[in-house]
């Protein structure tokens, strides 16, 4: 279990605060998905990652249906993906991935946010080195999965392959038991591969970003500033994701 599974076990990830909010992401993806790869899911791995992730979610068919139609809408805008760097407040690195169809407008809020809890929006390069780009899957877990055994059979896929089970809890009270699988960015087609071919019940398959540098310890006046500044960024509808290299705080 290395550095990738302590992050994602310490790490308190805030899901999006709402059901809209989430969807809005999916859907984004997955038009992005298809501008970049087709509507056909037998050709477009990435898009079958994300209608799976749609379907783990409960997002409506008619979303995910409306979010491909609209990537071939001739008209239609290009949504980019794009990546800022900067510094929070106390020295604190922050990543910002955006899907959007504006950058000049996405650029200018991020800035903002920064600026307005005392950091500073950086140039390309100046914090993406502090954190490795990992693609991730999750899968179901089923009765006789061995961990160690799946591990060493995705060593065909990727050279250092990480997997673990997570268990999360739902408003019922539900424990819902996955297998997470981290690898190198450029293993994410052989591992989906290896998944689907092996019949394992997709989750999710995505992309994140994980600190390859110590986490900052800092003060709970200054994490109250820093979690504003993730807030912030968290909520405008352009970002996906927002990684930073703060040490989560004590339970």
């Amino acid at each position: 279990m290395g550095r990738a599974f302590e992050f994602r076990k310490e790490r308190k990830f805030k899901r999006w605060g709402h059901m809209a909010k989430t969807f809005t992401k999916i859907g984004k993806e997955i038009t992005i998905a298809v501008k970049q790869g087709g509507p056909d899911v037998t050709g477009n791995p990435r898009l079958r990652a994300l209608i799976a992730e749609a379907r783990s979610e409960n997002m409506p068919k008619d979303n995910v249906e409306r979010a491909i139609k609209k990537a071939l809408e001739k008209d239609q805008g290009d949504f980019k993906e794009i990546v800022y760097e900067g510094y929070g407040p106390h020295g604190i690195a922050y990543l910002v991935e955006a899907a959007t169809d504006n950058n000049t407008r996405t650029v200018a809020n991020v800035r903002s946010y920064f600026t307005k809890c005392g950091g500073t929006l950086g140039t390309s390069g100046s914090v993406s080195f502090m954190f490795d780009h990992k693609c991730v899957f999750r899968i179901k877990d089923k009765e006789g999965l061995d961990i160690e055994e799946l591990q060493l059979e995705l060593c065909d896929c990727d050279d250092d392959p990480e997997v673990f089970t997570e268990e999360q809890e739902n408003e019922d009270g539900d424990v819902t038991r996955n297998i997470v699988i981290y690898g190198a960015y450029s293993s994410y087609g052989a591992i989906q591969k290896y998944i689907e071919d092996n019949g394992y019940e997709l989750v999710s398959g995505g992309f994140e970003r994980i600190p390859n540098v110590d986490l900052k310890d800092v003060t709970p006046e200054q994490r109250e500033t820093l979690d504003k500044l993730t807030g912030l960024l968290e909520d405008d509808d352009d970002v996906t994701s927002v990684y930073n290299t703060m040490k989560p705080a004590e339970e």
